[in-house]
């Protein structure tokens, strides 16, 4: 019965981060990377250089979007468009740094043509379903917590906004690395540090831990930003276990690896 008790207090902690991943935040404080400049200017470049793209239509971008069985041991589903946060709700202290946090949000970046998104939660791994009965309550609710929980937003842009985009969110990652501070949906937030991750897919990526500070406590959050063409798809994450504990977790790889391919 223990156990019941324990997945049921997981699925319900699985609901509520949902809502933290609305009000919680992203942000910059982190050491700062000494290519950190050139990677912007690059990421500039790169939108210049690359040819005008013509967005997709909503259907279209539905069909690319994620669907459920697309990921293996992953729960997906179409997030209602009451659960997205609206970007006018969304007040950033450095104007620099706003398109990091829409992305974080799961909200718009820039001026997509259609815009749709998914929720993804991971499944509890076998391994963990067999401690989350271990006499240590302490193992066993970090067994049933180590759920990573993922907002998939995916916006579909004529021209070069989808690269102007990603060039826009490279910018914030290295300027907006002194920290800031934002508000979403009414609850100020405070972004301690950004610190660079590697991932691969699309035409262009990019990735960040994003350290969340609040009532003193640090909460670590991921974000991934994959464009094909002129798609972007953005990955805000953030893991149960490692919230409860203030420490770190992987990149959503399966699921990032997935929506690139259904882009290619």
């Amino acid at each position: 019965m223990r156990s019941i008790a324990i997945r049921r207090t997981a699925v319900a902690a699985t609901a509520a981060s949902l809502a933290l991943l609305v009000t919680a935040c992203g942000g910059s404080d982190s050491a700062s990377d000494p290519g950190a400049g050139d990677k912007g200017a690059k990421g500039k470049e790169s939108a210049a250089a690359a040819p005008a793209a013509k967005a997709l239509s909503a259907a279209e971008l539905e069909k690319v979007a994620l669907a459920q069985g697309d990921v293996k041991d992953h729960e997906i589903s179409k997030t209602a468009a009451k659960d997205t946060l609206p970007v006018d709700q969304i007040k950033v202290g450095k104007e620099v740094c706003t398109p990091l946090v829409h992305a974080l949000m799961g909200s718009q970046v820039g001026e997509p043509a259609a815009f749709t998104k998914r929720t993804v939660v991971s499944k509890p791994k076998k391994a963990d379903l067999k401690k989350q009965d271990d006499a240590d309550v302490e193992k066993a609710f970090k067994a049933a917590f180590d759920i990573t929980t993922t907002q998939l937003a995916l916006g579909s842009y004529d021209g070069k906004g989808a690269q102007e985009s990603v060039a826009s969110m490279r910018t914030a990652a290295t300027e907006c690395a002194g920290g800031f501070e934002y508000t979403a949906a009414g609850e100020k937030q405070k972004v301690a540090g950004i610190t660079e991750e590697k991932v691969k897919g699309g035409e262009e990526s990019a990735a960040w831990t994003i350290e969340v500070q609040q009532d003193g406590e640090k909460t670590r959050m991921k974000l991934v930003v994959v464009r094909q063409g002129g798609t972007l798809a953005s990955f805000s994450s953030m893991n149960l276990a490692a919230a409860s504990e203030g420490g770190d977790f992987e990149l959503p790889a399966a699921v990032v690896e997935a929506q690139a391919a259904k882009l290619a």
